[in-house]
């Protein structure tokens, strides 16, 4: 039976030694709870480390762990060495990855050891799950820690249906392409299926890096990489609502607010959760408090601060000196502002445990999420989860994830101190009726896309896009079909044979080119032209002086310019029909001013077309245009016999009675053909595929939809199906 495998850094399992004793407790984490619902009705298992370094395991107690997971959690641990963890997780990922995804590029080490100790884990992981994957197996990777680990999946297992997805920001190209090993981490990500992401932004981001690191284009947010088509989408990932939104009704939660209430008497209260990072913007939240204060002072001595830092890192210069900071601000506030019965901050710098937490929330007035930059922010969503009566307002960062779904909340720009002491200002003084229709909103939102949901989602996305690619394989020149179109190659009398050269034949035919074709090609071609029973037919969009100067050794029919020119066996080149060039007149000086405007753009004539080609342009900026472009044509040729075609990464203007089966069709009606082959790679050769009689091997160089009969993968099979018949 298929099955599900997550891998992530961490196990849903904590594990613990204490005085001998090995301890396992289970998560509350979120992708914990999301992921358990399926954990529990598929056959699945989790692959992650313990939690603790092997150095502190014997090897009788790392086999214990290991029959107690896989028996009871159905998990596969990863031992990680303390030097492991040195280099990769506090190295790799928490010095590189970590400060570059949320936009600390001064804080980024580039050392390229703790990159190989990187490959080295993702490597190690790999082996360790390599041994229990099925051929069909569902296997969801998660987060930066793994970036590569898709890839390598993916090239031993390549029909296991594989997801990532990235809990934490994705930057814009501008901040990611400073990774001195960003084609490898795209390329690894890329040997997922399905690549999910909190955000559009984060989609978008990485679409953008693909295109302008990998040069490969997308099509609504689909990538074809090879054969093998990939959806890159957006989930924001949710919480358990019913967990938080039961919470308050819960005696021991009940209990732990009349503690709160006690200390805090009368105050409102406004309270800031995180764990102690960077990122989070707590010095700026203090900052705007001391600010508020300053500027309110009707409201000294009735509103508190509660702030929770959850410790992290702390042996990390860089979370030293934040603790430092927050401390001395904290202090500086109280010193100044605070009176003989109130405190205005409550520093916690601790941990908090589930029930402490939502009592914290229940009694709150305010929330204050404010990160400089944040993958989701799952906090937020609890808050609002947990006010079961509607009431309370969340102030939120537009730099959290989480900003994209909850519109609805107080949104500020997480460096504008004034911004966001004045938000605290309107947040005490906003009517409960308005704060109760802005959550009821929230509320609903959150009930319905909960983490669960957020699970079966990508899962359900994960299915479709693999049964997208297996429809795509259905066309795929299979062996089988291969010896039955050499069988009926070798038994026919009348054979006609079109095949296209750029793309198909070869690679890439610079319009400068003068070179002759490759002695392999030659031969090939020649195989097929010196055989009396074969027709065979070159066509390109080239054209025809480099077509003729290509093929000048060879007895072949060639089709150039799209269908412009024909040229015979031993016969001159000949036009299909002479038609008028006016509308140049009309179009040229629409490509000279987008051209213009675009660097890198030029413009191709031909006899009988236009062409902009846009190649060497910068990818945005060339996207904006071709819209525009496309846009302005098509107004200036509606009443034209004009047709306005998209190539790769070109645009080509051309009278629509030109065409590839104009001249395919030539031939067809010469006689009667017992065996016809055709093969071609993009739009040009879509008309030619299209008049073909069914009869007719028609074959794609690629995995795009085509009304070709079959795919094939490349150039090298082309030939090599080529060098197979006869």
């Amino acid at each position: 039976m298929d099955k599900v495998i997550f891998v992530s850094n961490r196990l849903p399992i904590t594990i613990e030694k204490k005085e001998g004793q090995i301890i396992f407790k289970q998560s509350i984490g979120g992708l914990a709870t999301g992921l358990n619902s399926i954990h529990k009705e598929k056959e699945s298992l989790w692959v992650g480390w313990c939690g603790i370094a092997d150095d502190d395991f014997k090897n009788k107690e790392k086999l214990f762990i290991e029959e107690k997971l896989k028996n009871e959690y159905n998990s596969i641990p990863i031992f990680l060495s303390k030097e492991d963890l040195k280099y990769y997780y506090n190295g790799f990922c928490n010095k590189t990855i970590w400060p570059l995804f949320h936009y600390f590029p001064k804080y980024t080490d580039y050392d390229n050891e703790l990159w190989e100790y990187y490959k080295k884990i993702n490597q190690y992981f790999f082996n360790k799950i390599s041994k229990i994957i099925g051929k069909n197996d569902h296997i969801w990777i998660h987060d930066y820690q793994l970036m590569l680990l898709p890839k390598l999946v993916k090239e031993k297992f390549p029909t296991t249906k594989i997801g990532f997805f990235l809990h934490i920001p994705f930057p814009s190209y501008e901040i990611f392409r400073l990774l001195s090993w960003r084609e490898e981490i795209l390329e690894g990500i890329l040997g997922a299926d399905l690549i999910g992401f909190h955000t559009y932004d984060y989609v978008r981001h990485f679409i953008s890096s693909v295109r302008r690191i990998l040069g490969i284009e997308n099509n609504l947010n689909y990538i074809t990489l090879e054969n093998r088509l990939i959806e890159i989408d957006a989930f924001p990932m949710g919480i358990d609502y019913k967990k938080f939104n039961n919470s308050l009704g819960k005696t021991v939660i009940k209990n732990e607010i009349k503690k709160i209430d006690k200390k805090i008497s009368n105050t409102k209260v406004i309270l800031s959760v995180d764990r102690l990072d960077y990122t989070k913007g707590i010095p700026q939240r203090l900052n705007a408090f001391d600010l508020f204060l300053k500027n309110n002072q009707e409201y000294k001595e009735k509103v508190t601060l509660i702030l929770i830092v959850a410790p992290s890192r702390t042996k990390v210069g860089k979370y030293l000196d934040l603790k430092k900071e927050v401390d001395e601000l904290v202090s500086s506030i109280n010193g100044e502002h605070a009176t003989m019965g109130w405190m205005p901050v409550w520093y916690f710098f601790q941990s908090f445990t589930f029930n402490e937490l939502t009592a914290m929330y229940g009694i709150s007035d305010i929330l204050l999420v404010t990160p400089l930059r944040d993958g989701m922010n799952l906090v937020a969503k609890e808050y609002i989860a947990t006010k079961n009566d509607k009431k309370g307002v969340l102030i939120l960062s537009e730099t959290a994830g989480v900003a994209s779904e909850l519109g609805e909340a107080v949104i500020i720009n997480p460096n504008n101190i004034d911004e966001i002491s004045n938000a605290i200002k309107y947040a005490l003084e906003v009517p409960e009726s308005e704060q109760i229709k802005k959550n009821t909103v929230m509320h609903e939102r959150l009930k319905r896309y909960n983490v669960e949901y957020w699970a079966k989602d990508f899962m359900k996305k994960l299915d479709n896009i693999h049964k997208i690619q297996e429809e795509q394989f259905v066309k795929k020149l299979t062996d089988k079909i291969k010896t039955r179109l050499i069988k009926d190659y070798n038994k026919s009398k009348k054979r006609i044979i079109f095949l296209d050269y750029n793309g198909t034949l070869v690679s890439f035919v610079d319009e400068t080119q003068k070179e002759k074709i490759d002695k392999e090609l030659l031969d090939i071609l020649n195989k097929f032209s010196n055989d009396s029973k074969n027709e065979l037919v070159i066509l390109s969009g080239s054209n025809k002086e480099i077509l003729e100067e290509h093929f000048k050794n060879i007895d072949l029919n060639i089709v150039a310019d799209h269908g412009v020119w024909i040229k015979e066996k031993k016969q001159s080149w000949k036009i299909i029909e002479t038609m008028s060039n006016d509308w140049k007149e009309v179009v040229k000086p629409v490509l000279e001013i987008h051209t213009d405007r675009t660097p890198g753009s030029f413009i191709k004539e031909k006899d009988f077309s236009l062409t902009w080609n846009y190649k060497k342009c910068e990818p945005d900026l060339a996207s904006v245009r071709v819209s525009e472009l496309k846009e302005a044509l098509l107004n200036l040729t509606h009443n034209l016999n004009i047709g306005i075609f998209d190539g790769n990464k070109l645009i080509e203007i051309k009278n629509t009675n030109y065409s590839k089966a104009r001249g395919v069709s030539l031939w067809l009606n010469k006689q009667k053909w017992d065996f016809i082959l055709a093969i071609g790679d993009d739009w040009t050769d879509e008309d030619m595929f299209t008049i073909l009689p069914n009869s007719a091997y028609s074959i794609k160089v690629g995995f795009d939809l085509s009304a070709a009969n079959y795919n094939v993968k490349s150039v090298k099979e082309v030939r090599g199906l080529l060098k197979d018949i006869g």
